[in-house]
């Protein structure tokens, strides 16, 4: 088999069949295990009839299936390269849904493209990743806490920030956001730069909380501390939610078998809301079992992240790894009625187009960088 070695030792093969058999299938088959619970949870959701949304489920899985495969081949110098353009586009995409974007439910977050209900911020999740590993990989490491490193990186989060804020969308924001600063951290950003920041978020947060949120935000946030007091309204969800996810027990009804589900009174469960199928069909074991399969996941990204050599390869898959995780972690808490209802889809498992071509976009750059390790980057834009 043809090799092409790099500086550091590992090579790669310039055959496309040997790297194929280099990239991590293990990474691929949890992707797959996830996703076909999604396919399984979504056909139960909608009495088994395939033709409302398990279908398309299922076909997306395989189409971003390829795209991610295809993402894994590409050398990991073509995705510092491309970084800051693919951020542009993103910028581009968030601008043009506020000009020609579609409202649904109140929230203007989607434009309608021939073939698919693109969701921009979806996209730039992973864009975001990629703008912040490629700053950090040029930034020299003196300058990563200087207020002129700090500032490069607060543009690079605020700037789309802004965008989806007047969507409105609280949850993509807080992803965002997290991420972001997720990022900044592991950059190697001093602790008391961090604590710094720390104390001004906690003396922002109640002034974003008057000024910031929308009236029905606000309603959420309180509601959460006393649900009871609006059981029709704002609390619906919450209290729907956790009736279904208790009555499934120890092992659950039975698959098909939720009577909360088949009742429709928890809303959304195909989307935001599928967890609680899996909580009353399959209880507290499926609960459990679905976690274990994430954490499973997680973990193979956090180990791959440290067989890379250089830090935007390593950036790059602990940022998608936190997005990641903080989309499973988000999700759940709502559900279980820990946070407020913020729109947050379980990923892989809800159902929706865009999300699952960010995530699985997501993993193909994790497969590119692990497939690539050891290839040499430039370093402070040489």
């Amino acid at each position: 088999m043809s090799m092409r070695r790099s500086m550091s030792g590992s090579a790669v093969s310039n055959s496309l069949i040997g790297r194929l058999y280099e990239v991590n299938w293990l990474l691929f088959a949890l992707v797959y295990v996830i996703g076909a619970v999604g396919v399984a949870m979504i056909l139960a959701a909608t009495d088994g009839v395939w033709n409302q949304g398990a279908l398309q489920h299922l076909v997306r899985l395989l189409l971003a299936g390829g795209l991610m495969l295809t993402i894994a081949l590409i050398d990991i110098r073509v995705w510092y390269y491309s970084a800051y353009p693919v951020y542009a586009v993103a910028l581009l995409l968030l601008g043009a849904v506020d000009i020609f974007g579609v409202t649904v439910n109140g929230s203007q977050r989607w434009l309608d493209l021939p073939f698919i209900r693109l969701q921009p911020s979806e996209i730039m999740k992973v864009a975001i990743v990629l703008a912040l590993a490629r700053y950090y990989h040029d930034l020299p490491r003196r300058k990563v806490s200087t207020p002129i490193g700090l500032l490069g990186a607060l543009v690079i989060i605020g700037v789309p920030m802004q965008f989806i804020l007047r969507q409105p969308d609280l949850g993509t924001t807080i992803l965002l956001v997290a991420t972001g600063f997720a990022l900044v951290f592991l950059a190697g950003v001093r602790w008391r730069v961090i604590g710094g920041a720390a104390i001004a978020a906690m003396v922002m947060i109640p002034l974003f909380f008057k000024y910031g949120l929308k009236d029905y935000q606000r309603s959420r946030i309180q509601t959460l501390l006393s649900p009871e007091s609006d059981p029709t309204g704002a609390s619906y969800h919450i209290i729907q939610s956790k009736i279904a996810l208790g009555s499934g027990g120890l092992s659950g009804k039975g698959y098909m078998q939720g009577t909360q589900r088949q009742g429709e009174y928890v809303p959304e469960n195909t989307t935001d809301f599928i967890f609680t199928v899996i909580g009353e069909e399959f209880g507290l074991i499926g609960c459990v079992a679905t976690i274990l399969a994430y954490s499973a996941l997680m973990a193979l990204c956090l180990f791959l992240s440290t067989q890379t050599k250089h830090v935007f390869s390593r950036l790059l898959i602990l940022g998608i790894t936190t997005t990641f995780a903080l989309y499973v972690f988000i999700n759940m808490a709502m559900v279980m009625g820990l946070i407020p209802v913020v729109g947050v889809p379980l990923p892989l498992i809800s159902y929706g187009g865009t999300v699952i071509l960010a995530v699985m976009t997501g993993f193909g750059l994790i497969l590119s960088a692990h497939l690539y390790r050891g290839s040499e980057l430039p370093r402070g834009g040489d």
